[in-house]
């Protein structure tokens, strides 16, 4: 009898992510749209751990006393505004070139991150945090299911789940494959359309892991403003979840 995966990395998907590395903190290089999409993720996420936590939306480091985890979390752009916020931040990722770059730009602004080249399946560290996030992450995972119960393994008693990802449309499929990666504004190769999760599927999957969506917003792209949270979901969303 075949025994069940202990992983969730796609080999494939950590090769093409980690040729990224040098050019990450770029924000007009392969990684130009993730620094279009961050402050949009820090706004929400700002909102969601005012609210859960009952904190003053004017306060600095609203995260201070709490750990959080990014997972999938790259160069570390998602990490570093975590730890300016107050959180103890750890990032994990399955190529050992983004832990690399990481690394080294957090040094350079004299933040003391915990980066480590692993999965979240095998990290180790079940309980640990109060904050665990994902952004644009598991459409890139081999099992999505045991990618979400290694999430809600990490996240400590009344903790958050924060969570993007591009929904599965014809418009996502329009945008984000044959306009972003044809153009060369997302690198081509980045996205396996199949690969996407409606909003339903995620949810679905969440309720299995023993989570319960609290929040759910579009990502859309306003003429005027660029990218920003919208009820529109045709393309991207984020949702806020809490053990059921």
């Amino acid at each position: 009898m075949a025994s069940e995966a202990t992983t969730t990395i796609d080999p494939d998907e950590a090769s093409h992510f980690g040729a990224l590395a040098a050019d990450w903190w770029d924000p007009k290089g392969s990684s130009a749209m993730l620094h279009k999409l961050n402050p949009v993720r820090l706004r929400y996420i700002r909102h969601a751990v005012d609210a859960h936590w009952g904190g003053d939306p004017k306060a600095l480091r609203p995260l201070a006393g709490k750990r959080a985890i990014d997972v999938g979390c790259g160069a570390g752009l998602l990490c570093e505004p975590l730890a300016r916020l107050g959180a103890q931040v750890t990032g994990i990722d399955a190529a050992p070139e983004n832990i690399d770059a990481a690394r080294d730009h957090a040094q350079g602004q004299g933040l003391d991150i915990d980066y480590r080249a692993t999965g979240i399946e095998s990290l180790g560290m079940a309980g640990a945090f109060n904050l665990v996030t994902s952004m644009e992450v598991i459409e890139h995972v081999t099992d999505p299911a045991l990618f979400l119960r290694g999430l809600t393994d990490a996240l400590a008693p009344g903790g958050l789940m924060i969570l993007s990802t591009p929904n599965r449309t014809p418009l996502s499929r329009l945008t984000m494959i044959t306009l972003a990666e044809g153009s060369g504004m997302i690198p081509k190769g980045t996205h396996d359309w199949k690969q996407f999760l409606t909003p339903e599927e995620l949810e679905a999957l969440l309720t299995d892991a023993g989570m319960k969506v609290i929040d759910r917003h579009g990502i859309a792209f306003d003429p005027r403003k660029g990218l920003v949270l919208s009820d529109n979901e045709a393309i991207n969303y984020i949702v806020t979840a809490v053990r059921a």
